[in-house]
């Protein structure tokens, strides 16, 4: 059983690691806000989140494969963009690419999703990967995010791994009875085992808040250390935001 699926390298060492969840929060969110909110048709902005996204990547002794990896679940989507770009019908000059033509403003809404999505689920990743998961959900309280998100959010992590494990459990005594899937009238089997399990997370869950309201739960989770927020963490905010918002507010300059 496996379960830190999620932040698998957050127990690595590095000044990234080190530093307070808060300001790897504010300073990777700021680095969200300003991509976005970047128009597509300068593209130089890109470059320095870019850029400041592999610096701290660089920084936190991550594997780059692993970082790669996890970024490919943004791909779906801009395949889904990219599909139907040459049905786009944009401001701009048209290509013709031989079966099909793209307009320029097409491939502009490409680039658009494209290069945000990118940059914005690496950060995700970051802060997900350099953060205990726990430390992570301490410190959105400390930035008072709303108990409600922090509360689900620790107890989907804490049990999804078990859910999993239940699912492989149920999957082992399926093959074990000769199933293959082969024919239609075998895939009602998996209708079966999803509803069992659903049954299954349901009644654990009751049994679960059952157990934690018996002990006086008031939906905070107490922590044996707390987290302070150092030089060094001001440091990275400072710069790392400045260096997101000086290249956000440049795009309105030229």
């Amino acid at each position: 059983m496996r379960h830190d699926f999620i932040d698998r390298y957050s127990r690595l060492e590095s000044p990234v690691h080190a530093l307070d969840p808060r300001a790897k929060s504010i300073a990777l969110f700021a680095i969200i806000i300003a991509c976005v909110t970047t128009p597509p048709t300068v593209w130089w902005p890109f470059a320095i989140y870019a850029g400041m996204v592999l610096i701290i990547a660089n920084a936190s002794h991550l594997p780059m494969r692993y970082l790669l990896t996890r970024m490919l679940v943004v791909l779906p989507f801009i395949v889904i963009v990219a599909v139907f770009v040459p049905f786009m019908r944009g401001v701009g000059p048209t290509y013709d690419l031989g079966i099909f033509s793209v307009t320029k403003g097409g491939l502009l809404v490409l680039w658009n999703v494209a290069v945000k999505a990118l940059i914005s689920v690496s950060c995700l990743i970051l802060l997900s990967s350099t953060t205990q998961f726990a430390d992570l959900m301490h410190g959105f309280e400390r930035l008072h995010v709303p108990r409600f998100f922090t509360t689900v959010s620790a107890f989907m992590y804490r049990y999804i791994f078990i859910i999993i494990d239940e699912a492989e459990r149920m999957k082992r005594a399926r093959d074990s009875r000769n199933f293959h899937g082969r024919w239609l009238w075998q895939t009602k089997v998996i209708g079966y085992m999803i509803a069992s399990l659903f049954l299954r997370s349901q009644e654990r869950a009751e049994r679960v808040y059952q157990a934690m309201a018996a002990r006086g739960f008031d939906g905070t989770f107490p922590r044996w250390t707390e987290i302070h927020m150092r030089a060094a963490d001001y440091v990275f905010v400072i710069m790392v935001t400045a260096t997101a918002v000086a290249g956000r507010l440049a795009v309105l300059w030229t």
